[in-house]
């Protein structure tokens, strides 16, 4: 896998404080980047700086090789596709809903494309339904296909699963695995839930107090903290 992503002496500072620090971090093609944290440490503000949403304080973004500062502003968001905790859904059927951002850039004849996103969501049966008739897991299935649609170079996650029960949670780590094993698609996953991060990340970046504070493959964080903080974190959530 080729460097994708490459993070150097980033910080970023609100009302004159560190939020997120990151010294060094690279991040290849097609990696499942999974990154976990208590809440507040930052990890929203690691997603929103990949995504040019919020101002860097200091330090850069590498992004296929282009600081991330030199991208044209429209032409580096449509490599991008961000999926909230709260699917965000219009009150529309799930078929308009999914091909919203297509329509927003203009494409048409994108049928064939719904069909295969809502298929590989299971959401195909629900096409005609309109998204206030969907359970909350239903309906974040139905914001992964509308991700998914839009070919996205980079697939930034904020805590997808955390609104719904566990089983739907499962289930939905599951299919969604299966289509970024086929998809090979660049995925940064945020959750504060050590375990769904240690079986879906191919390696798990660990934020806390606004710094990045460890790297690595799962079993490498769980038998070789680098950090004190890091070892408490993880010890608490076996």
């Amino acid at each position: 896998m080729k460097s994708f992503i490459q993070i150097s002496n980033l910080l970023v500072k609100r009302n004159k404080r560190d939020v997120l620090k990151i010294d060094s971090l690279t991040i290849k093609r097609g990696e499942i980047l999974a990154v976990v944290g208590p809440n507040g440490a930052g990890k929203s503000t690691f997603l929103l700086a990949l995504a040019n949403l919020i101002q860097l304080t200091h330090g850069e973004i590498i992004f296929e090789g282009k600081n991330q500062n030199e991208w044209n502003e429209l032409e580096y968001r449509r490599k991008i596709a961000f999926v909230f905790q709260d699917p965000l859904l219009i009150d529309m059927s799930v078929e308009e809903n999914i091909a919203l951002g297509l329509k927003f850039r203009g494409e048409k004849n994108f049928e064939p494309q719904i069909i295969k996103w809502s298929k590989a969501m299971g959401v195909e049966s629900l096409l005609k339904r309109r998204a206030g008739q969907l359970s909350g897991g239903e309906a974040q299935r139905v914001s992964l296909a509308r991700a998914f649609i839009l070919n996205p170079d980079l697939l930034l996650m904020d805590e997808p699963f955390s609104a719904v029960d566990p089983q739907t949670r499962n289930q939905l780590l599951k299919d969604l695995s299966k289509v970024l094993s086929t998809e090979k698609r660049t995925t940064i996953f945020v959750t504060h839930n050590l375990k769904e991060a240690m079986q879906f990340g191919d390696r798990v970046a660990v934020i806390m107090d606004g710094e990045l504070k460890q790297v690595g493959k799962p079993a490498e964080l769980i038998q070789k903290p680098i950090h004190t903080q890091v070892k408490k974190f993880i010890t608490s959530r076996k």
